[in-house]
């Protein structure tokens, strides 16, 4: 499996898992210039903004650190890209989750940052 393909299967198997465990998803693989983000739902009353990473092996790190403060505020300004493009106020509690898969492994992280503004 190339890298492309192992990305979709693992964020298939995070999909499935969090749909499982409640999670209300609306959005897959939401692009902007900005950025993209993985999944978007909502979870206990939260509009969550989920990002998937995988890790075949430790070697490379662990996959929740891959998530990296350049990548948070990605995420962020894509995240309030989704939210001015769908008309959602701040009045919506919002929650950053990250998904993290290594060896086969399956961690869910939620709330795992804050927004972080511009």
């Amino acid at each position: 499996m190339n890298q492309r393909e192992t990305g979709v299967s693992g964020e298939e198997q995070a999909a499935e898992y969090l749909a499982a465990h409640g999670m209300r998803i609306v959005a897959r693989n939401y692009r902007t210039r900005q950025g993209e983000i993985d999944i978007v739902g909502y979870h206990n009353g939260y509009l969550v903004f989920v990002e998937v990473k995988y890790r075949s092996a430790k070697t490379m790190g662990s996959a929740s650190e891959a998530v990296d403060i350049r990548k948070q505020r990605r995420i962020c300004r894509t995240a309030d890209h989704y939210r001015c493009m769908h008309r959602i106020g701040d009045d919506c509690p919002v929650r950053y989750d990250v998904v993290a898969i290594q060896e086969s492994e399956l961690e869910w992280i939620q709330n795992a940052f804050c927004h972080h503004y511009r």
